[in-house]
């Protein structure tokens, strides 16, 4: 499970959608705190990303640190925190998140069903 969640983190790092895409079960569900809405789906998800990139986004690098993996038979929990380097309508930013996926084996293959991003707080 460690290496697809660090495959996940380096595709989302280097702007590979379609591998960092390819590491979600199709009813992934995402809930981010930049959003307003979850997201029930990998495709509601994918259509958002492209909004983003028509306006600008790319992630230019992602660190993650502090994971930790809880597996229970064909089910895990991944959590760490977070720093990305966006780049979003030609302004650059830093953001401090924590995050957990949580992934379930298929097919031998351990793949993303849900992920939840929140900011750290101040202090």
């Amino acid at each position: 499970m460690l290496k697809a969640a660090a495959e996940l983190v380096r595709a989302f790092g280097t702007h590979d959608s379609d591998g960092y895409f390819a590491c979600f079960s199709s009813d992934a569900t995402f809930i981010f705190h930049s959003t307003p809405q979850a997201l029930g789906s990998r495709e509601a998800y994918q259509a958002l990303w492209r909004e983003w990139e028509a306006d600008g986004f790319q992630v230019l690098g992602c660190r993650s640190s502090d994971g930790r993996a809880l597996v229970h038979g064909e089910v895990a929990a991944f959590t760490h925190r977070v720093e990305t380097h966006l780049r979003v309508a030609g302004e650059e930013h830093q953001l401090q998140e924590r995050e957990t996926i949580v992934f379930r084996r298929e097919g031998g293959h351990w793949l993303a069903f849900h992920e939840h991003l929140s900011g750290v707080p101040a202090g």
